[in-house]
């Protein structure tokens, strides 16, 4: 079974992502391995944009419908069926999938999985022979971005920067202060807040050892969901 999920892993992620990074070094002039992740990292993100909109979108409306989802809890406190049917009832009147968020988080955590081995593996000549039959062998990967930083090895300063970035990312989606509300501290908004200093903590400590080309998709990436959520929030309904 285990052996199975291996396969099936390396066969649908692990070779098309490391195929796809190969491709994109041998056209690059120069054949710059920091350029051909950011190349790499753009059209995976362009592949999940429109999950990452509905994932937003989903979520914001969550945020919009909160005092709602609160009454309902409070006026069926002491009947957890009737709850949930009704706040089912509200997600499907208002057009709301909770899971959204959740369901694009579970797409990316394996694609991460794949590209650490990418990083991690694809470097080594061995790893040359898994290349599809139509693209040119490199005999070898050169590590380095723009003549100055080794991305196979890691890197602290990239590893700040994507903490920082994930910092500004997740703080865009914090809701704002409803000023036709009184001020109060629940559970979700404290852990919303707890989680704009955790996550960020939390990437540094990940990327402090590992490669530092794992770094650069990360930074590539937060730039890209800063850029996106900025627009995405903007066109939203206020």
């Amino acid at each position: 079974m285990f052996s199975f999920i291996v396969n099936f892993f390396n066969v649908f992620l692990y070779y098309p992502l490391f195929n796809s990074l190969v491709l994109i070094y041998n056209y690059i002039p120069g054949h710059d391995f920091g350029i051909a992740i950011i190349l790499l990292t753009i059209i995976i993100r362009l592949i999940l944009y429109p999950l990452s909109v509905k994932a937003l979108q989903s979520q914001k409306a969550l945020q919009k419908f909160q005092p709602q989802l609160q009454e309902l809890q409070k006026k069926y406190k002491d009947d957890k069926e009737k709850q949930a049917k009704e706040t089912l009832e509200l997600y499907r009147k208002e057009k709301i999938n909770p899971f959204s968020g959740l369901f694009l988080a579970m797409i990316q955590l394996p694609i991460l999985i794949a590209l650490y081995n990418v990083f991690w593996k694809g470097l080594k000549p061995e790893e040359l022979g898994h290349l599809y039959g139509f693209i040119s062998n490199p005999a070898h990967i050169n590590a380095m971005f723009l003549g100055l930083v080794d991305l196979s090895g890691p890197n602290v300063i990239f590893a700040v920067s994507a903490g920082i970035l994930q910092f500004f990312q997740t703080k865009m989606l914090l809701p704002g202060p409803d000023k036709n509300q009184p001020k109060k501290s629940d559970m979700a908004t404290t852990m919303q807040k707890q989680m704009m200093y955790v996550f960020p903590a939390i990437t540094v400590i990940i990327l402090f050892k590992l490669p530092s080309a794992l770094g650069l998709y990360w930074i590539v990436s937060g730039i890209f969901s800063i850029v996106q959520q900025h627009f995405i929030l903007k066109n939203l309904p206020k």
